[in-house]
């Protein structure tokens, strides 16, 4: 596995994950194709600008999922990660990998103090990998994400710890 980033030639991977009601069925439920790529044109310019780290997971030449690192639109949002593996390459730990890996080369580059998780409350693969890497559970809060609001759990890790303290 690697990860490398998104490129505006990335469409069909993005659709495969954002278009898909299985997929998206904790975030709202899927999004229109034509936003998904306009979505991935503006995810690859802010990762060539960098902007915010968003990642495409790579096995074997084939993209099995996304990985992402953005901050919000003004100076008092929070650093955020999210990830998303297609259901082909799920159970075999890619996004935990994938996760580590991006908080690690967060972490290097000193993009933020604090990153901030929040998977919908029913979403026990991705609350677990909060768990497994040492985020904090802050409690449960309604989160707005494409025009709906979802219940999450809140979880955030200190990037300042030494790395010790991201579990391998």
């Amino acid at each position: 596995m690697f990860l490398r980033d998104v490129l505006a030639t990335d469409v069909e991977a993005y659709q495969r994950m954002r278009c898909d009601p299985a997929m998206m069925a904790e975030l709202g439920g899927p999004l229109p194709a034509a936003h998904v790529a306009r979505q991935v044109r503006r995810d690859a310019r802010l990762a060539a600008d960098g902007v915010a780290l968003i990642k495409m997971i790579v096995v074997d030449d084939a993209v099995a999922g996304t990985v992402t690192l953005w901050r919000g639109p003004d100076d008092e949002a929070v650093t955020e990660i999210g990830w998303m593996v297609l259901p082909e390459f799920q159970g075999r730990g890619l996004a935990k990998r994938a996760v580590r890996a991006l908080l690690d080369q967060a972490r290097t580059e000193g993009r933020a103090d604090t990153v901030h998780a929040f998977p919908a409350v029913t979403n026990g693969p991705s609350n677990a990998i909060c768990r497994a890497l040492g985020f904090s559970l802050l409690g449960e809060e309604d989160v707005e994400f494409n025009d709906q609001v979802i219940r999450t759990r809140h979880w955030t890790l200190e990037l300042t710890r030494p790395e010790t303290g991201l579990p391998r």
